[in-house]
């Protein structure tokens, strides 16, 4: 699998022109303000040769060190580059010359660029199933851009990445998943397995498999589906769909496998620079600027253990558990404590700011 598609992103593809599906392309959402100008930015020939499959730029970037899996000719690198700023640093992992050789080309063209007196990113030759060249608890954030899926051994990959974050950090990237698990003989189909749809994860098995590395709770942060406009291609996979799919993944010991309910809450103070009305941590947690904004407990911990907890207060000593959060979680099961709970209070609060 790895010879496979080192040949189809070193060779057989010589530019996003060349692709065959709509897989590997970020779709028609225009990315914020401060992310498009960063984008352009960076050299024609670097972009040229991108193959992502969504937008994998978190916030409050300034000063971290930031690690790209499957880099390829290193568009988001020096997009990353651009917003870590040069007291940050960027690391790019990939295992393609041909896609390599592109993106330290450019390296000293993009120094000059952001006027920095030294470059601020270095591309590595690897796997990444096999982060060896990064050390331990080194890297505030992990990215990626629809190249998990590529990797024969997606646990390696999350393990790593899991071992390389610092303690609240997070893996924040993009790739392509499936509605069912996917024939394993068509892996061996090069146009399949290089248009990132034969490698896609069956999404249950994506978060068994993150949970498993130690990322307790795996938050969605947007989706799309995948039209398969290529007839030959579609007949291929058959009825299954495919979804392009961003996730955050937190490095925190100790989430729990559900919302639970401590009464803690959090009011966004609007002062992150890119986002100052709303806040968006995940699809279910859009928090408005100065709103009170009741939370679960690991939603607490996301925000209060990482880079975010300058830009909130935070609400609740969490010392009383009072139930889950049954709209982002499983419910109680018992029909009859339903049906009470909805004809006594029809408006039950949820750590997703929606009533029940």
């Amino acid at each position: 699998m790895r010879a496979q598609a080192r040949e189809y992103y070193g060779q057989t593809l010589h530019g996003t022109q060349d692709l065959k599906t709509s897989a590997c392309c970020a779709g028609s959402k225009r990315p914020p303000k401060h992310i498009a100008a960063a984008i352009a930015c960076v050299h024609d020939d670097v972009a040229g040769h991108y193959y992502g499959c969504g937008l994998t730029i978190p916030e409050l970037l300034t000063g971290l060190t930031v690690l790209d899996l499957g880099c390829g000719a290193g568009r988001d690198c020096y997009v990353l580059s651009m917003l870590v700023g040069s007291q940050g640093h960027v690391h790019g992992v990939d295992m393609t010359d041909e896609q390599l050789a592109i993106a330290r080309k450019y390296i000293q063209y993009h120094t000059d660029l952001f006027c920095y007196d030294s470059p601020n990113v270095e591309f590595h030759k690897g796997f990444i199933e096999d982060l060896n060249m990064i050390p331990s608890g080194s890297v505030d954030v992990v990215v990626s851009n629809c190249v998990v899926n590529l990797s024969p051994d997606k646990d390696s990959v999350l393990r790593e990445a899991y071992r390389v974050l610092k303690t609240g950090g997070e893996m924040f990237f993009s790739d392509v998943y499936s509605d069912r698990r996917i024939p394993s003989e068509l892996l061996h189909d090069p146009v399949l397995h290089g248009e990132c749809l034969s490698g896609a994860l069956y999404w249950n098995d994506f978060l068994r498999m993150a949970r498993k590395a130690g990322f307790g709770d795996p938050r969605l942060v947007e989706d799309r589906i995948l039209a398969i406009g290529n007839e030959s291609v579609r007949t291929k996979l058959g009825n299954a769909k495919f979804f392009s799919a961003t996730f955050r993944l937190f490095k925190l010991e100790g989430l729990e496998s559900e919302c639970e309910d401590y009464g803690q809450a959090v009011i966004y103070k609007g002062t992150i620079p890119t986002c100052p009305n709303l806040f968006v941590l995940d699809a279910h947690h859009r928090m408005e600027t100065g709103k009170v904004f009741p939370v679960c407990g690991n939603t607490y911990r996301m925000l209060h253990d990482t880079r975010f907890a300058p830009h909130f207060e935070f609400l609740g000593e969490g010392k009383v558990h009072y139930g889950i959060f049954a709209s982002c979680g499983n419910g109680i099961p018992f029909g009859s404590v339903v049906e009470e709970a909805s004809a006594t209070s029809p408006s039950i609060g949820s750590c997703c700011g929606k009533p029940k």
